[in-house]
């Protein structure tokens, strides 16, 4: 049943991604804002499939944490399901990716119309300003800018090393980040076709103040209160 499931979420994909591709080219003309929250539907039809094709759901902790003001979101990063996830629970944003991403058909033209921050990894300094020039033009235009320090997948149980462009970033912008953690590479793993039935739990945690701090202290006191919250929330699928 579960390989059922996990290949009619698939389907879906297939079916829709082209025709939001499509729509999501069509909102060219419009503000930032306007484009997201067209686009940003795909995301949430999808979670609803989860929920109906997988009976996979999530419930979130520490909502009450989400600020009013755009800020940095600095997620733990286990699967594909916190991509969707983020654009429900939090204002509308924009994500710091790889480029490579916005050459994938369909789905990268989605993705180039939402105003990502892409940037090349292995340009070092060059990057990091990058980031944080538009992280700020972003940031001022009223989106939140969300982050995976860990910069790929991690499985559960495993800790990546954690960037230093976040905390980098809200130093030099001043800007308050939100730490997230979540254990949603338990029913839905790395590059992973099947997608177990639960609920995932989604932790927010309070902000934190960047204010007078050093990018790579922040950079600690973040990476300490998501791999503690992990523990907290650490499940075995079935």
């Amino acid at each position: 049943m579960i390989v059922l499931r996990s290949f009619l979420f698939l389907l879906s994909l297939v079916i829709l991604t082209p025709p939001f591709a499509i729509i999501s080219l069509l909102t060219f003309p419009f503000p930032p804002l306007v484009r997201y929250r067209v686009i940003s539907q795909w995301s949430l039809i999808e979670l609803w499939l989860l929920r109906v094709l997988c009976g996979l759901r999530y419930e979130v902790r520490g909502r009450e944490n989400i600020p009013k003001t755009p800020s940095i979101i600095l997620c733990k990063h286990q699967s594909a399901w916190e991509t969707l996830a983020l654009q429900e629970v939090f204002p509308p944003q924009v994500w710091v990716m790889k480029r490579s991403m916005l050459l994938v058909p369909f789905f990268g033209w989605g993705l180039a119309m939402l105003s990502p921050i892409a940037i090349d990894r292995s340009a070092g300094r060059a990057a990091l300003k990058q980031v944080t020039d538009q992280g700020r033009d972003r940031l001022r235009k009223g989106l939140w800018v969300v982050i995976f320090p860990e910069g790929t997948r991690i499985a559960p149980g495993k800790t990546g090393r954690y960037g230093i462009g976040g905390a980098w970033l809200a130093t030099h912008t001043g800007t308050q980040v939100v730490p997230v953690a979540h254990n949603g590479g338990e029913f839905w793993g790395r590059n992973s076709f099947l997608k177990y039935p639960g609920t995932i739990t989604m932790s927010i945690g309070a902000p934190i103040d960047p204010k007078d701090m050093k990018p790579g202290e922040l950079n600690d006191q973040v990476q300490a209160w998501i791999e503690n919250e992990m523990k907290q929330i650490q499940v075995t699928a079935s």
